[in-house]
């Protein structure tokens, strides 16, 4: 595999003092490869709980730091960690449909949110394949609030999951591609050998609406998504249509 996915930078940048610490703490250099992706895995979906960071684009020592984040800044963590351990990865850009993070996302600023919101995965190369990983997303709290809150519902396209098998979603690491928001997807912008490259002409919080997020917005997003973990799961106007993904949607899915 060539030094493209392997390398650190700037948002890569496992050569952090933290980075090394932990992977020396946690002992995963000595681990299967097959193990070493798992403990990694399993670390950034539930010990890096699921909220909102300040931007996408952060370096992945700053997102271990905030011990938070979503699916683009976690993904950042967790290429830079699968790398660290000598693990191949890259980038795989999309966007989502907003509907995706209703009942995250207050109401009362929901109209202002983009149609399209900036999303990712990871890929991870592991015996001869490309897997996708993306199943991180959701720390396990958050996942198991929505199953008790619609035990009747497979499809679910709200509260930063989009899955059709929300009682069983893969997101368990198994030498297999792991989903939780895939259903929301309605943009492919294809695969990148990393983050960086794909931030660079790539960016959404920017100007007036940057600031409020930054500054108000995501706070109360997280204000949510923590009352969502202690498993209080806000109500969204509109009931069950709100719930599902758009057929547009659906259609993307096909291509993927």
């Amino acid at each position: 595999m060539t030094d493209q996915y392997m390398s650190p930078t700037p948002l890569l940048d496992f050569e952090a003092t933290p980075i090394q610490r932990l992977i020396a703490d946690r002992g995963w250099l000595s681990l299967s490869q097959t193990d070493r992706i798992g403990a990694v895995y399993d670390f950034v979906r539930n010990e890096i709980l699921f909220g909102y960071n300040s931007d996408h684009a952060l370096p992945a020592s700053r997102v271990l730091a905030d011990g938070y984040g979503q699916c683009n800044t976690k993904g950042t963590l967790l290429m830079a960690l699968l790398r660290a351990v000598g693990v191949p990865c890259r980038f795989h850009g999309f966007t989502i449909d907003k509907r995706l993070q209703r009942g995250v996302v207050p109401e009362l600023v929901y109209p202002l949110a983009p149609r399209n919101i900036i999303h990712s995965w990871v890929e991870v190369f592991h015996d001869g394949q490309w897997l996708n990983l993306e199943g991180f997303i959701l720390d396990a709290p958050v996942l198991a609030a929505l199953q008790g809150a619609f035990p009747e519902r497979q499809s679910l396209c709200a509260y930063g999951a989009g899955t059709d098998c929300l009682q069983d979603p893969n997101v368990e690491w198994r030498e297999a591609s792991t989903y939780i928001q895939k259903t929301g997807i309605n943009h492919d912008f294809g695969t990148f050998d990393d983050p960086d490259t794909f931030y660079a002409t790539r960016r959404q919080l920017t100007g007036v609406k940057g600031i409020l997020y930054r500054v108000l917005v995501r706070h109360w997003m997280n204000h949510r998504v923590k009352m969502m973990r202690n498993g209080h799961v806000p109500k969204i106007p509109g009931g069950e249509a709100n719930l599902v993904p758009t057929q547009t949607t659906h259609e993307m899915q096909g291509a993927i």
